[in-house]
């Protein structure tokens, strides 16, 4: 399938080649998965035949037409569906339920409200129980600092911004240090001013984390400014349209979204979800 490819400084086309030499972290192989509605007895095809391969170290995103899968393939990497046909691999493992490699972050912060900053991120820790209890707040008061809430781990939930919120979430997915972070429109409840000081957050973290991720948004300035690759699922049943490569340096800075290639970028992306959702007639978000 081909990928859109703008012109830029070699060291930006020395990363991309570079990115495609690493491990694939997660391989997607001809993964097809049906609804059936028993209200109506009928069964819907949702996912028709996905091939795709995240790489170590990378942040992939999906976008495509409102309803098309892609929250669906995200449960089904998570192995919280089971998918009818095809395999979905994590570091080669076959993945047939959910496990402590795989972490989600949803659109809504989840947080226990009767637990403070530092005890909501503890918590996957004390349900693995891996490491002695002070290790365990050792972890989690590091990782609230990585997040940039130092001196918030004793608040709780209602006395923090939603950008705070969400922060403390990612912490909170990151503390049993998975292999693949998969985050279902993490920041679509938030602001626009937080949104975008939100995503500049994400790729700091996991730049420090050395983490691989696979975001889902239906904002397709944020999977340009967040991600190496953009993978366009088509209208439902979902298919790949298209794997649009994001050449652009890796340092990314919000500024970026000002360049000409990311605008190029953004409206070629466009118009593949928006031929999609013509032949649906569903509704595109932009």
């Amino acid at each position: 399938m081909d990928m859109i490819q703008t012109s830029g400084p070699a060291h930006d086309k020395g990363a991309q080649h570079s990115l495609s030499a690493r491990p694939v972290k997660m391989a997607a192989r001809n993964v097809r998965l049906d609804y059936y509605n028993e209200r109506i007895g009928q069964r819907l095809k949702v996912l028709d035949g996905i091939d795709l391969s995240v790489y170590s170290g990378e942040l992939l995103s999906i976008v495509g037409p409102s309803g098309c899968g892609k929250s669906t393939f995200l449960s089904a990497v998570d192995g919280l569906i089971s998918i009818d046909d095809g395999q979905i691999l994590v570091d080669d493992q076959l993945i047939t339920k959910p496990g402590p490699d795989r972490a989600m972050v949803f659109q809504n912060d989840s947080l226990f409200p009767w637990r403070t900053v530092t005890q909501n991120v503890m918590y996957g820790l004390e349900i693995q129980q891996k490491m002695p209890r002070g290790q365990m707040l050792d972890r989690a008061r590091s990782l609230v600092e990585l997040v940039g809430l130092s001196g918030f781990g004793d608040h709780f939930p209602h006395e923090l911004s939603g950008g705070m919120r969400q922060r403390v979430n990612i912490a909170r997915a990151l503390a049993p240090d998975p292999q693949l972070l998969l985050l279902d429109e993490p920041f679509a409840a938030l602001d626009a001013q937080t949104r975008e000081f939100m995503q500049a957050e994400l790729l700091k973290i996991l730049e420090r984390t050395q983490k691989t991720a696979l975001f889902i948004t239906h904002q397709i300035d944020e999977a340009i400014f967040l991600s190496s690759r953009v993978a366009v699922f088509s209208g439902r049943p979902a298919r790949i349209k298209e794997v649009v490569t994001i050449d652009l340096p890796q340092q990314r800075t919000l500024s970026i979204k000002q360049d000409p290639r990311f605008r190029h970028l953004q409206d070629h992306i466009w118009r593949l979800i928006e031929e999609e959702s013509a032949k649906t007639g569903m509704q595109t978000h932009a």
